[in-house]
């Protein structure tokens, strides 16, 4: 039987995506303050992605990146300008 892809979900909201976003979560632990996107705009920047049409299976299709770890940093933003930095 072939696993069901979601298009709108994030890793922490996908069930074989769990290793993986407990990466995510240690990797933007690891961050300098300096880096790291605050809570509030992180928590933003992930619903502007669940939004998108280019969010597949936690991918932004844009630019291959896992969306949470592209949405953790600062200084890093959305390929198709969706994001505002904080």
């Amino acid at each position: 039987m072939a696993e069901n892809r979601c298009r709108r979900c994030l890793l922490r909201e996908l069930e074989a995506g769990q290793e993986l976003y407990a990466s995510v979560k240690a990797y933007r632990e690891a961050l300098s303050p300096d880096q790291r996107t605050p809570d509030g705009a992180f928590e933003a920047r992930l619903e502007t992605c669940r939004a998108c049409p280019y969010l597949n299976n936690a991918t932004c299709m844009q630019c291959g990146c896992f969306v949470e770890i592209r949405a953790a940093r600062r200084d890093i933003q959305c390929p198709m300008g969706r994001w505002q930095e904080p």
